[in-house]
């Protein structure tokens, strides 16, 4: 007996939320981004439009008698920052031919499934690949954190000015738009283990600083940066709660803030380019999703003038930026 739709659509509703749950928790970006609060979801519209506090409101006026007029000179505080969603959409696919051959309503669920877990593992690489390093080459128009190779990207490696960041982050230019919170934070890597506390406490610390809304909630490193810093906590390594220690990833702490090593960070053509570390405020920096566009699963159809019929697993997202200063990189090697 052929199997229906139906069941096969009730598998893909039954194992997406743990697909997206392992999508989530086997890249360190989604995961943290997650845990720390940076997702948020929209109903609609064509685009995302984000209000940023260009200048300040209005004027102080000092009273030495209180019989001063006060200033009512304003300005608007707001200017918008305007994203594009990104639409993705990947299907799962069975063919009748495939059907005959893996007889019984299991081996034929187990097919889906498979196919199911394939499909998250790709969106996974290259959501993961798009947003450190910019280099996806199907999720090209996602915003990556990568300013270097990407006039678009959110990380610059010069200096925190209008001369040193030129890149157009939310359609609003870093250098015209001039605004202290619209540049990045960046420190260059000293270049050896003894220093590199001082280089990572220089850029915490600037982060902070500039940031409205608290402190560094995470940090991403390449391979070379991760192995060195856990090299320098020898012997004062450092410990996470055990709610921290089911995520399938090695884990360390900076100052409070988690530390993981993901093999995307970006290269940008090695020595001083490389981006090394960035250091994460989701407060400013997040992750937002179509309410109806999370990885959302449509019901098994046959594909006319085939024999077979798929699903479709659909991601209406983009990355966003609020505030870019209380984030920022580490660039150069060690």
């Amino acid at each position: 007996m052929a199997i229906s739709n139906d069941l096969l659509s009730s598998t893909l509703y039954a194992i997406r939320d743990a697909e997206v749950d392992q999508l989530y928790r086997k890249t360190a970006f989604l995961d943290l981004v997650k845990s720390a609060g940076g997702i948020e979801y929209e109903d609609g519209g064509i685009k995302l439009q984000r209000p940023l506090t260009v200048v300040d409101h209005s004027t102080i006026t000092q009273l030495a008698t209180g019989y001063e007029p006060v200033s009512l000179a304003v300005s608007d505080v707001l200017k918008p920052a305007i994203y594009e969603w990104q639409d993705f959409v990947a299907p799962v696919v069975i063919t009748k031919k495939e059907e005959l051959e893996n007889q019984g309503e299991k081996a034929i669920v187990k097919i889906v499934e498979a196919r199911m877990k394939n499909v998250m593992a790709m969106f996974r690489r290259e959501l993961n690949k798009q947003i450190l390093a910019g280099t996806s080459t199907v999720m090209g128009n996602m915003s990556s954190l990568n300013g270097f190779t990407l006039t678009t990207g959110f990380f610059e490696e010069g200096a925190a000015t209008a001369a040193g960041q030129t890149n157009t982050v939310g359609g609003l230019a870093k250098n015209t738009l001039n605004v202290p919170g619209w540049f990045n934070s960046v420190v260059a890597l000293t270049g050896t283990v003894a220093a590199l506390n001082n280089d990572m406490t220089e850029l915490y610390q600037e982060c902070n600083q500039f940031s409205p809304f608290g402190d560094v909630n995470a940090i991403i490193v390449n391979a070379n940066l991760f192995a060195s810093y856990k090299s320098s906590l020898f012997e004062r390594e450092r410990y996470m709660s055990s709610d921290k220690l089911d995520g399938g990833r090695l884990q360390l702490a900076f100052a409070g803030a988690v530390v993981e090593q993901d093999n995307e960070m970006p290269t940008n053509g090695g020595g001083a380019n490389t981006y090394a570390g960035y250091m994460l405020n989701f407060q400013g920096i997040k992750m937002c999703f179509h309410s109806d566009g999370d990885f959302a699963v449509s019901p098994f159809e046959f594909i006319s003038g085939t024999t077979a019929r798929s699903a479709q697993v659909y991601l209406k997202a983009q990355l966003i930026a609020d505030h870019l200063r209380g984030s920022g990189v580490l660039t150069g090697t060690i």
